[in-house]
């Protein structure tokens, strides 16, 4: 059985992923997006406020990914940090889903466990799904700050109170680096609300 060589590829796409993080660093506005986004969170948690995220498919266990970090710890020991990811409960998600609709699966979620001074952030690399854009305006019924985390296009551009945007269409390479954001915000929050133990 002939084992062919997949080098040049994998090559070309780890180059693909390093040249997209590369130009990260020239997105000025995305940096201090990331900034703005980070602070707005330490004092979320700082008020008792808590931080909700959704995403569909790959995007949804990204925002487990992230609330998991924030709940359990990143670098440190310290004390656990409000945040959930949301449709991770099976019952809810097919009762909205069949009572309601599966765009409206996040906007219940949103509806029933976000309160005003908490923070939202939907995860969608097209800036499209509808389900996100659902939650992001009941999200701003309820007074909940609101970031979108895409890629470069989508009406989330628009939708969301802030959008990190990832100068990219490719969902592999924007995933990726979504996690990289989502690492630097929990890594800054961690790092500013507590102290070494």
């Amino acid at each position: 059985m002939e084992n062919p060589n997949h080098s040049s590829f994998i090559r070309k796409t780890i180059q693909q992923s390093i040249d997209l993080k590369k130009s990260l660093l020239q997105q000025d506005e995305l940096l201090q997006k990331i900034n703005e986004v980070s602070n707005r969170c330490i004092q979320t948690f700082k008020s008792g406020n808590r931080l909700l995220l959704a995403g569909n498919g790959g995007s949804a266990a990204d925002a487990q990914h992230i609330a998991a970090e924030f709940v359990c710890r990143f670098n440190f020991e310290r004390p656990g940090l409000p945040a959930m990811a949301l449709a991770t409960n099976y019952s809810v998600i097919t009762a909205a889903g069949n009572d309601y609709s599966f765009d409206e699966v996040f906007a219940r979620e949103v509806e029933a466990n976000g309160r005003e001074g908490d923070v939202f952030i939907g995860i969608s690399t097209s800036g499209n799904s509808t389900n996100i854009l659902n939650a992001i305006e009941a999200a701003k019924l309820k007074g909940i700050y609101t970031v979108g985390l895409a890629g470069e296009a989508g009406k989330i551009q628009s939708c969301a109170d802030i959008c990190l945007n990832v100068p990219s269409r490719s969902t592999p390479r924007i995933q990726e680096c979504h996690i990289l954001i989502g690492h630097i915000l929990c890594e800054i929050v961690e790092n500013n609300l507590f102290a070494r133990l």
